[in-house]
């Protein structure tokens, strides 16, 4: 059973990993990180306590509402569901502790996510 969930967890991270929109990983600006910083502290308790049926409803969510091109997300919005992905990571890797490298590179991934980037991508995206 543990190891099932060791492979759904990590293949949640690794499918998240392949499609990420992210042509350079770029700092972002000062005011971008304090709101993910800001996100963060809100939300790092109720994320880690997630389940992975929560995690996958939360992760479809942003992919859905990220390539409708009918919904443009908010700053907070795209970072509150960038930010709460990249915590889950913290989970699976107190939960598998082997997994803890592939666990930190995939939160820095997500973290790295920059909002920019994304109205780049949906200026580009077909209505």
């Amino acid at each position: 059973m543990k190891a099932t969930v060791l492979k759904f967890g990590l293949s949640i991270i690794l499918f998240c990993s392949c499609y990420m929109v992210t042509a350079q990983q770029s700092k972002l600006p000062l005011d971008d990180q304090l709101l993910q910083q800001e996100i963060y502290k809100e939300n790092k308790k109720k994320v880690q306590n997630y389940s992975l049926k929560e995690f996958d409803a939360l992760f479809m969510e942003f992919f859905q509402r990220k390539l409708d091109t009918q919904v443009l997300l908010t700053k907070e919005e795209f970072y509150t569901y960038t930010v709460k992905i990249a915590t889950f990571s913290d989970r699976l890797a107190s939960l598998y502790p082997e997994q803890q490298q592939t666990a930190e590179e995939n939160k820095k991934k997500w973290m790295s996510e920059n909002y920019q980037d994304y109205l780049v991508f949906k200026s580009t995206q077909k209505k």
